[in-house]
């Protein structure tokens, strides 16, 4: 039976693999979170690795607050890039396969397509850098490394931005929404359900090292704004609400936001030969397990 680490276990995408991991008998799962196991402590991380010596590594544990990275520089360092490397180097140490979630904030580039793995990364922001820097750091320290870039993810755990909106569509008849980002959401469920689903081809020895070792895509299918993100959720739920939309320049932010995230997702779909839910589809699933 293949022992599966997860760490982050109280994020988004850890709340949902614990949900599926609910419904699986075949694999042992080990769900931790930072009073569990300190992953910027290497030689903690390097003592859990030789008790518990897991089959494979998804690290769901991030430093997420993307403005307050802007101040809290050593502490996103530490999540993103310190913590990734330590289980890195001890996944190549006990020949674990790596699972590592990176984001759409390392573009912040003018291409007005949909992104593939190879094209140019120009980060902006604390939290951008310190991602790059951690996927960097993941692939330097193991070759069975695989970085999974995503976007705009959400889930019925913790705080994100559909939650959000049903919250104070709730509590208000207007709300305003920048319309000038585009990119594609993110279920987590469906994210985590992959993830697995990529875990259990290679047990089965249909995906080779070659295809583990490397940069992904996973998003949703299909392409929206924030504005029409939230105005789905909101119109879904019957809220009497009116979203406006307004550009990035009306609701500034400490860190920037890439105008233009839409991610190709071709490549992991031809690796795995797995498909991808729309975003409609998803949202509705999400809202109707709330």
């Amino acid at each position: 039976m293949a022992k599966i680490l997860a760490t982050g276990a109280n994020g988004q995408v850890g709340r949902e693999l614990q949900v599926l991991a609910a419904q699986r008998s075949d694999v042992q799962f080990i769900f931790t979170n930072r009073n569990l196991l300190d992953i910027t402590d290497g030689d903690a991380v390097e003592k859990f690795f030789n008790e518990q010596q897991p089959d494979y590594c998804i690290n769901c544990a991030a430093y997420t607050a993307v403005d307050k990275a802007e101040t809290e520089a050593d502490l996103a360092k530490a999540v993103n890039v310190t913590a990734v490397q330590h289980l890195a180097t001890q996944c190549h140490k006990h020949g674990a396969p790596f699972i590592h979630f990176s984001t759409d904030y390392v573009y912040h580039n003018s291409l007005n397509r949909p992104l593939r793995e190879d094209d140019p990364t120009e980060p902006k922001g604390v939290y951008a850098q310190t991602k790059l820097d951690g996927e960097k750091a993941a692939l330097e320290a193991h070759d069975h490394s695989m970085i999974v870039r995503t976007s705009w993810v959400y889930s019925t755990f913790g705080h994100n931005f559909v939650k959000t909106m049903l919250r104070l569509g709730g509590e208000h008849d207007r709300l305003t929404v920048v319309f000038d980002q585009i990119g594609s959401p993110t279920y987590a469920r469906s994210l985590a359900d992959a993830m697995l689903k990529v875990i259990q081809l290679h047990r089965m020895g249909t995906v080779s090292q070659e295809k583990w070792h490397g940069i992904y895509h996973y998003s949703n299918e299909g392409v929206c704004s924030w504005y029409d993100f939230a105005k789905a959720a909101i119109d879904a739920k019957g809220l009497e609400c009116e979203i406006l939309p307004i550009e990035t320049k009306d609701f500034p932010t400490p860190a920037q936001r890439p105008p233009f995230s839409l991610l190709n997702k071709a490549k992991f779909k031809s690796a795995f030969g797995l498909t991808i839910p729309h975003w409609q589809d998803d949202l509705k699933r999400m809202l109707d397990s709330l």
